[in-house]
């Protein structure tokens, strides 16, 4: 195996390989979780006229207090009936339309009804409650810039300034494959020797969160036949995701029937635990992965190398990983030769978020990884990283 590369520089060289996706036209509702490509602007001032930020009464500040006649009633969506006389208010709903001349909005809470006349207890204040046409964004303003992946407050805002069509990368198509003749399907009766697969599912939601549009190819099995025909199939695919036969056992097929195949290997093996025998290389625009076939290995595979190229390839700004601060619940001991991911428990507390790793660490552990929410960075170095002092964490789920 060549020198280890660390994890910073095989994210460097994964993601200068991850070429933009094409760009599409997406319908507002449909946006969440996509990434734009070109700015969102405003179709509009918004608010579009001033309006009343309570239920009340639209006056004049300088006629207040006092008890003035009632000239008209605003409700929302619909327009001022006119501006409004001088020496009376407008009862006016959150949202109404506040007419020309009136100045602030006294809040029905502080007034008195009085049938045609309302009391107005206090003093108000010019611009009270008044919500002026574009205080909160201007008409052609970006709303949200490009490469911004879109979650709901996105999604609410552009729909709120009537933007109903967004440009966005594709959906990258990811092909998932496991190897192994030992594989068999959750539900099938186990054999001797045979143990259920858990790869594809797991790496396929770990991607899926990530935007992509996942393909989960069958299991292979350990002939070459067969890695042949899959590779083939999965290098159709903007990104291929395999998970085991990229070590150095005699069954482990996958890194030579894709170089057979045409793919130019960029890395193989990178400083980290787990995952150490991590593959990656490119055919054309296609991103090749090779994921180490023990399940928390994959894991971590996918989640800090592949889920950040599938967002490059969409055009985000921060492709991540995402890594949050928080503290160790725990004395973490560093390893000298890889970064290590451990897998933890958070636990909110006073100061921050606590991560407690759970036990067992080993790298087939992984329904032990079930218990844990997120996963741990301890860079490689001499000594420990002692209990309370900050580190940087991956979540889970």
């Amino acid at each position: 195996m060549p020198p280890l590369l660390s994890v910073e520089e095989a994210q460097a060289r994964i993601l200068e390989r991850a070429q933009l996706l094409l760009v599409e036209t997406v319908a507002i509702e449909d946006a969440a979780g996509r990434v734009l490509r070109e700015p969102a602007r405003s179709t509009v001032d918004l608010p579009p006229f001033p309006s009343s930020a309570m239920d009340g009464f639209a006056v004049r500040a300088a006629e207040t207090p006092g008890e003035l006649p009632v000239a008209f009633r605003v409700p929302a969506g619909t327009p001022a009936p006119g501006p409004l006389p001088p020496g009376t208010a407008a009862a006016i709903s959150t949202g109404g339309v506040v007419p020309e001349g009136a100045d602030a909005v006294v809040p029905v809470e502080r007034t008195r009804d009085l049938g045609a006349r309302v009391a107005l207890e206090e003093r108000a204040e010019v611009g009270q409650h008044v919500r002026p046409r574009g205080g909160d964004v201007r008409e052609d303003d970006v709303v949200v810039e490009a490469g911004v992946r879109l979650g709901p407050a996105h999604v609410g805002a552009l729909a709120a300034v009537g933007v109903a069509q967004v440009r966005c990368s594709a959906r990258p198509h990811v092909a998932v494959l496991a190897t192994g003749s030992e594989l068999r399907p959750a539900g099938e009766r186990l054999a001797p020797g045979q143990i259920y697969e858990s790869n594809r599912p797991m790496v396929a939601a770990a991607l899926a969160s990530g935007g992509a549009d996942v393909e989960l190819l069958p299991v292979v099995e350990d002939t070459e036949e067969a890695h042949r025909e899959a590779l083939e199939r999965g290098l159709e695919a903007d990104v291929l995701v395999t998970t085991g036969g990229v070590s150095m056992g005699r069954h482990d097929l996958v890194r030579a029937i894709e170089s057979e195949l045409g793919v130019e290997e960029v890395l193989w093996g990178v400083a980290v635990k787990p995952g150490k025998p991590l593959s990656f290389g490119v055919r054309g625009a296609t991103l090749v992965f090779g994921l180490p076939g023990n399940p928390v290995s994959s894991l971590v595979g996918a989640l800090v190398f592949v889920r950040p190229a599938l967002l490059a390839r969409q055009g985000a700004t921060e492709p991540g990983p995402e890594l949050e601060t928080g503290i160790a619940g725990t004395a973490l001991r560093r390893n000298t030769q890889r970064d290590e991911f451990l897998r933890a428990r958070r636990v909110a507390a006073r100061d921050g978020v606590v991560l407690e790793p759970v036990s067992g660490q080993e790298s087939h552990m992984i329904v032990r990884a079930a218990s844990a929410d997120a996963l741990v960075h301890v860079p490689r170095g001499d000594g420990e990283i002692p209990a309370g002092a900050t580190v940087r964490y991956l979540k889970l789920g």
